[in-house]
């Protein structure tokens, strides 16, 4: 594992955070993203702290497709390899709010940006290959339904459709690029973290009764727990070779029905290039 890169999105806090410390505590050299350089600091002197490893990190907002493509050019110039890349950060959002971009913010940082990045990298996961992708998604993709009428425009905004699209869609891109990376040594999956108390959880119970809240809390696990998983997925032996799966933390678990319809995610996959400005000639 030492030899090992990896670069993970979402990392200065939550089940990110703690998954960057699992990782760079298997001797992997840690990359992440920050939106700051004072957050970017914090988080690396923490992670010298608590595991004796230099990470390193790149400033980016997921929520500017200009500045993914900038995040990814930026990498590739710096480190000449890859093996795992981790799409972990998200945002759940109460209200309609737009990104740089103009798209629907749920939308533009939990999928448009991994698309876009993962795209735009995947040269440099092929010449590194044995190497990695793994998507976090969420359970609350089975929720989702993936509306092309409505993929950037937050129309009628609820912020549970708005959140589990985002996660559909996530899943539908991994399962897709699984495919394409047939036989290439890159393996792609997607998990969901498990329940977390973190702010999205917060802000998604705070209209709930007590009896789902009472729920949700009993199956509630730690950030570091959550990491640990996360970080299982990106270099457990045992999953060598598995791709295009689902994962419930370190369990397979097969997705909603919707997950796996293959026409819905090449057409998800030709609209997101359009979107990203990544159409072929």
């Amino acid at each position: 594992m030492e030899k090992k890169a990896v670069l993970i999105t979402g990392a200065t806090s939550g089940i990110g955070k703690e998954a960057t410390i699992a990782l760079a505590k298997l001797g992997i050299k840690v990359i992440f993203t920050a939106r700051s350089e004072n957050s970017g600091e914090l988080v690396k002197k923490e992670i010298k702290e608590k595991t004796g490893a230099e990470a390193d990190y790149f400033i980016c907002d997921l929520a500017s497709l200009v500045e993914v493509r900038k995040l990814a050019g930026d990498f590739q110039k710096k480190y000449g390899s890859l093996d795992i890349l981790i799409n972990n950060a998200g945002v759940g959002e109460t209200e309609l709010k737009f990104s740089k971009d103009n798209i629907e913010m749920d939308m533009a940082v939990n999928y448009f940006a991994p698309f876009l990045l993962t795209s735009l990298l995947l040269p440099t996961l092929k010449n590194s290959v044995p190497s990695r992708i793994v998507n976090v998604s969420s359970m609350m993709h089975a929720e989702g339904h993936i509306d092309f009428s409505n993929l950037v425009e937050g129309k009628n905004f609820d912020k549970y459709s708005a959140y589990s699209q985002s996660k559909l869609a996530l899943l539908l891109f991994t399962r897709k690029l699984a495919k394409e990376l047939e036989g290439s040594g890159v393996m792609a999956n997607a998990m969901h973290p498990g329940v977390i108390n973190t702010k999205i959880t917060k802000e998604f119970l705070a209209d709930t009764n007590i009896l789902v809240k009472t729920a949700f809390h009993l199956t509630m696990i730690s950030e570091e727990k959550a990491g640990e998983g996360i970080a299982y997925l990106a270099t457990s032996r045992e999953l060598d070779g598995v791709t295009g799966e689902y994962f419930d933390r370190k369990t397979k678990k097969r997705s909603s029905e919707e997950s796996y319809d293959m026409n819905t995610a090449e057409k998800l996959w030709v609209v997101s290039e359009k979107v990203c400005g990544l159409q072929k000639e």
